[in-house]
């Protein structure tokens, strides 16, 4: 583990995935239906991580391709609103399109519309990857969507492997997502490839479950991951909290109950706060409780990215909750 948590601590991360557009229902109840206005902002599960990090103090840039439109120009301005690294956001001609995610800030019924057909960050290739300098960083991110088609999966193996000879760990949030993929078989062969290539692994019971060929299942697989020295793997499990499995040891943690307003974001939210915490210092339990703080901030709020707390507002919310859920 001791490469691992090095690597995190020098706080610099390469993030592999997508960025997109978000619009979301505006004022918080009203159902996307019924709006008669929406907020716009920065989405996608990567660059949501990217913009969670650097809100928290840590470096981070996004590795994708946009398309060269308004909607990708969109997303490139608000990925520096952040202070996210944009020098490896690549626009792309063509039909290619960034994805639209169209929701609300309702949790009863809640809805969720993704544009994703000829998605523009699936274009990512290999000399995208290679253009990255390795050497400027310290750790690696990737969201298993990037696996779901081709260029982008071979260019992602691709990058795990440039990141191996640099002296990177890996990082995977298995981030599962049915409609991305052209089949679960495909899907779960590939996410598990991924998988057993990451030092750290983060997924929710379902995503473990999946890997696993059965949700009851997925406890165990994450055990059997963790089984390879060195690696961390994390298994969430909603308002049940998460078991993360480490050297040996399974740690029980708890969660922050809040008033939800919507489910998205959270694991992005989790995987910023997580990692940031580990690169301050915070021992992996404390920093896994501080992602679920993280999580649970971002629940309670419209938006993906500019739900996600900065660090002294991720410390107010400590220091005004008593504490986390048993676990």
């Amino acid at each position: 583990m001791s490469a691992l948590l090095e690597g995190i601590r020098k706080n610099r991360f390469a993030v592999f995935g997508r960025a997109g557009m978000d619009m979301f229902a505006d004022p918080v109840g009203t159902k996307s239906e019924n709006a008669e206005q929406f907020r716009s902002d920065l989405g996608g599960s990567s660059a949501n991580i990217c913009a969670g990090l650097c809100k928290l103090g840590s470096t981070s840039a996004l590795v994708t391709s946009v398309s060269d439109d308004a909607v990708g120009r969109f997303c490139i301005n608000r990925l520096n609103h952040y202070g996210v690294d944009t020098r490896y956001v690549r626009s792309i001609a063509g039909e290619f399109r960034t994805s639209l995610a169209v929701y609300e800030s309702c949790i009863e019924d809640f809805q969720n519309v993704i544009y994703r057909n000829g998605a523009a960050d699936f274009q990512v290739t290999d000399a995208d990857v290679d253009a990255v300098d390795y050497a400027n960083f310290s750790a690696l991110i990737s969201a298993g969507t990037v696996f779901a088609a081709e260029p982008s999966r071979g260019s992602t193996f691709r990058a795990f492997e440039n990141a191996r000879k640099a002296g990177l760990p890996v990082i995977f949030d298995i981030d599962y997502r049915p409609y991305s993929w052209p089949s679960p078989e495909v899907a779960s062969d590939v996410l598990s490839r991924a998988g057993d290539q990451s030092d750290l692994i983060v997924g929710n019971d379902e995503e473990f479950g999946f890997m696993a060929g059965g949700i009851e299942k997925g406890l165990e697989k994450a055990r059997e991951l963790a089984s390879k020295p060195g690696r961390i793997v994390i298994y969430k499990m909603g308002h049940e909290g998460a078991v993360t499995f480490a050297d040996g040891k399974e740690i029980r943690t708890g969660i922050y109950p809040v008033t939800a307003v919507k489910p998205n974001g959270a694991g992005d939210s989790f995987m910023a706060g997580l990692l940031a915490s580990l690169a301050n210092g915070h021992d992996l339990r404390d920093a896994v409780l501080r992602g679920s703080a993280c999580a649970s901030i971002v629940v309670s709020q419209p938006g993906c990215a500019p739900a996600m707390p900065t660090t002294n507002e991720l410390e107010a919310f400590l220091a005004s909750h008593s504490g986390p859920s048993d676990a």
